[in-house]
């Protein structure tokens, strides 16, 4: 791992930090280059703009880690109320979800309420609910969770991270019965002992993990059509070739990508007739979250510098 994505994914956790910088021009000036906006309008505006290219999108409000449950409450009563907003647009628009945003910390029980409460409204609409994975010590909590949420909704699906050890065993055994898988790279900081630290490796296993859920497909061993989020060129065009090397079609698997990073490439994706769909974060919960963004790509630090030379 580099000392700049290091340092980057360390300053996620700073409190000080994530109370002063939101507050600067420079800062809310450069992290709208990754976000609309910080009002669910701003990203369904956007959301209805790439639909009429053909492109879906999922939208996540940002924040995590709250401390009550009536905050809890709130967040699920938002995401209701963004479901009737996506369908009074007839928006291609899926939700994602991060557990801790419904209660995790405080009861697990009462975050898959709420869960199940925001996927019965998105089965109205046909749509799924993603479940988020967060750092390594929810994993297995959010597992059960997905889990438990499933025998009662078939519309949830859940993230994996390919820089974890477990992820492997985590994706088999998932695949042991029909589920819907979202793999990402990952984003957390995490220990050596607990995820691959090299991008050759971590890559590697991206690729692992991914010819096993297009096998699935192959099978018809899943739900929703598996979404490979990464902004990897290169691990993109693999997996391209190892789905059409298994006779996959390119309508049965998606890629996901965050709503202004390679912007060329998705219009690309899109253009040769691939699944696409955007992910739109909104919201003023935004600093950790757009650390973690910056850590994904240390050359967007330069554009930070240039905002603040700007202000």
């Amino acid at each position: 791992m580099s000392l700049l994505r290091s340092a980057l994914l360390k300053g996620a956790e700073n409190q000080w930090l994530a109370s002063t910088l939101p507050r600067l021009a420079f800062a809310r000036r450069a992290v709208r280059r990754f976000m609309p906006g910080e009002q669910l309008e701003d990203a369904l505006a956007e959301c209805a703009g790439l639909a009429r290219t053909g492109v879906g999108t999922v939208i996540t409000r940002l924040g995590e880690n709250i401390t009550t449950l009536p905050e809890a409450e709130q967040v699920c009563a938002h995401y209701q109320a963004a479901i009737t907003d996506i369908a009074r647009g007839a928006l291609p628009t899926h939700l994602s979800v991060k557990l801790t945003q419904l209660g995790l910390d405080l009861s697990s029980d009462h975050a898959t309420a709420c869960l199940q409460r925001i996927a019965r409204a998105s089965a109205e609409i046909d749509a799924p609910v993603w479940i988020d994975m967060e750092g390594s010590r929810y994993t297995d909590v959010t597992i059960d969770v997905f889990r438990r949420t499933r025998q009662q909704c078939q519309n949830v699906g859940i993230c994996l991270q390919a820089y974890l050890q477990r992820t492997g065993r985590d994706l088999a055994d998932l695949l042991t019965q029909t589920t819907a898988v979202r793999l990402v790279k990952g984003a957390y900081k995490e220990p050596a002992g607990i995820a691959m630290q090299s991008k050759s490796a971590v890559d590697e296993n991206y690729l692992a993990c991914a010819t096993r859920l297009l096998e699935a497909v192959k099978q018809r061993t899943v739900t929703y059509v598996p979404a490979f989020a990464t902004h990897d060129v290169t691990l993109i065009r693999r997996i391209i070739d190892r789905a059409h090397q298994l006779g996959i079609a390119r309508e049965s698997y998606e890629f996901q990508m965050l709503y202004g990073i390679r912007v060329t490439e998705q219009q690309k994706l899109a253009a040769e007739g691939f699944r696409l769909r955007v992910l739109i974060s909104y919201g003023s919960a935004w600093f950790a979250w757009y650390m973690r963004r910056l850590a994904e790509r240390p050359a967007n630090v330069w554009f930070v510098v240039k905002s603040m030379a700007a202000s």
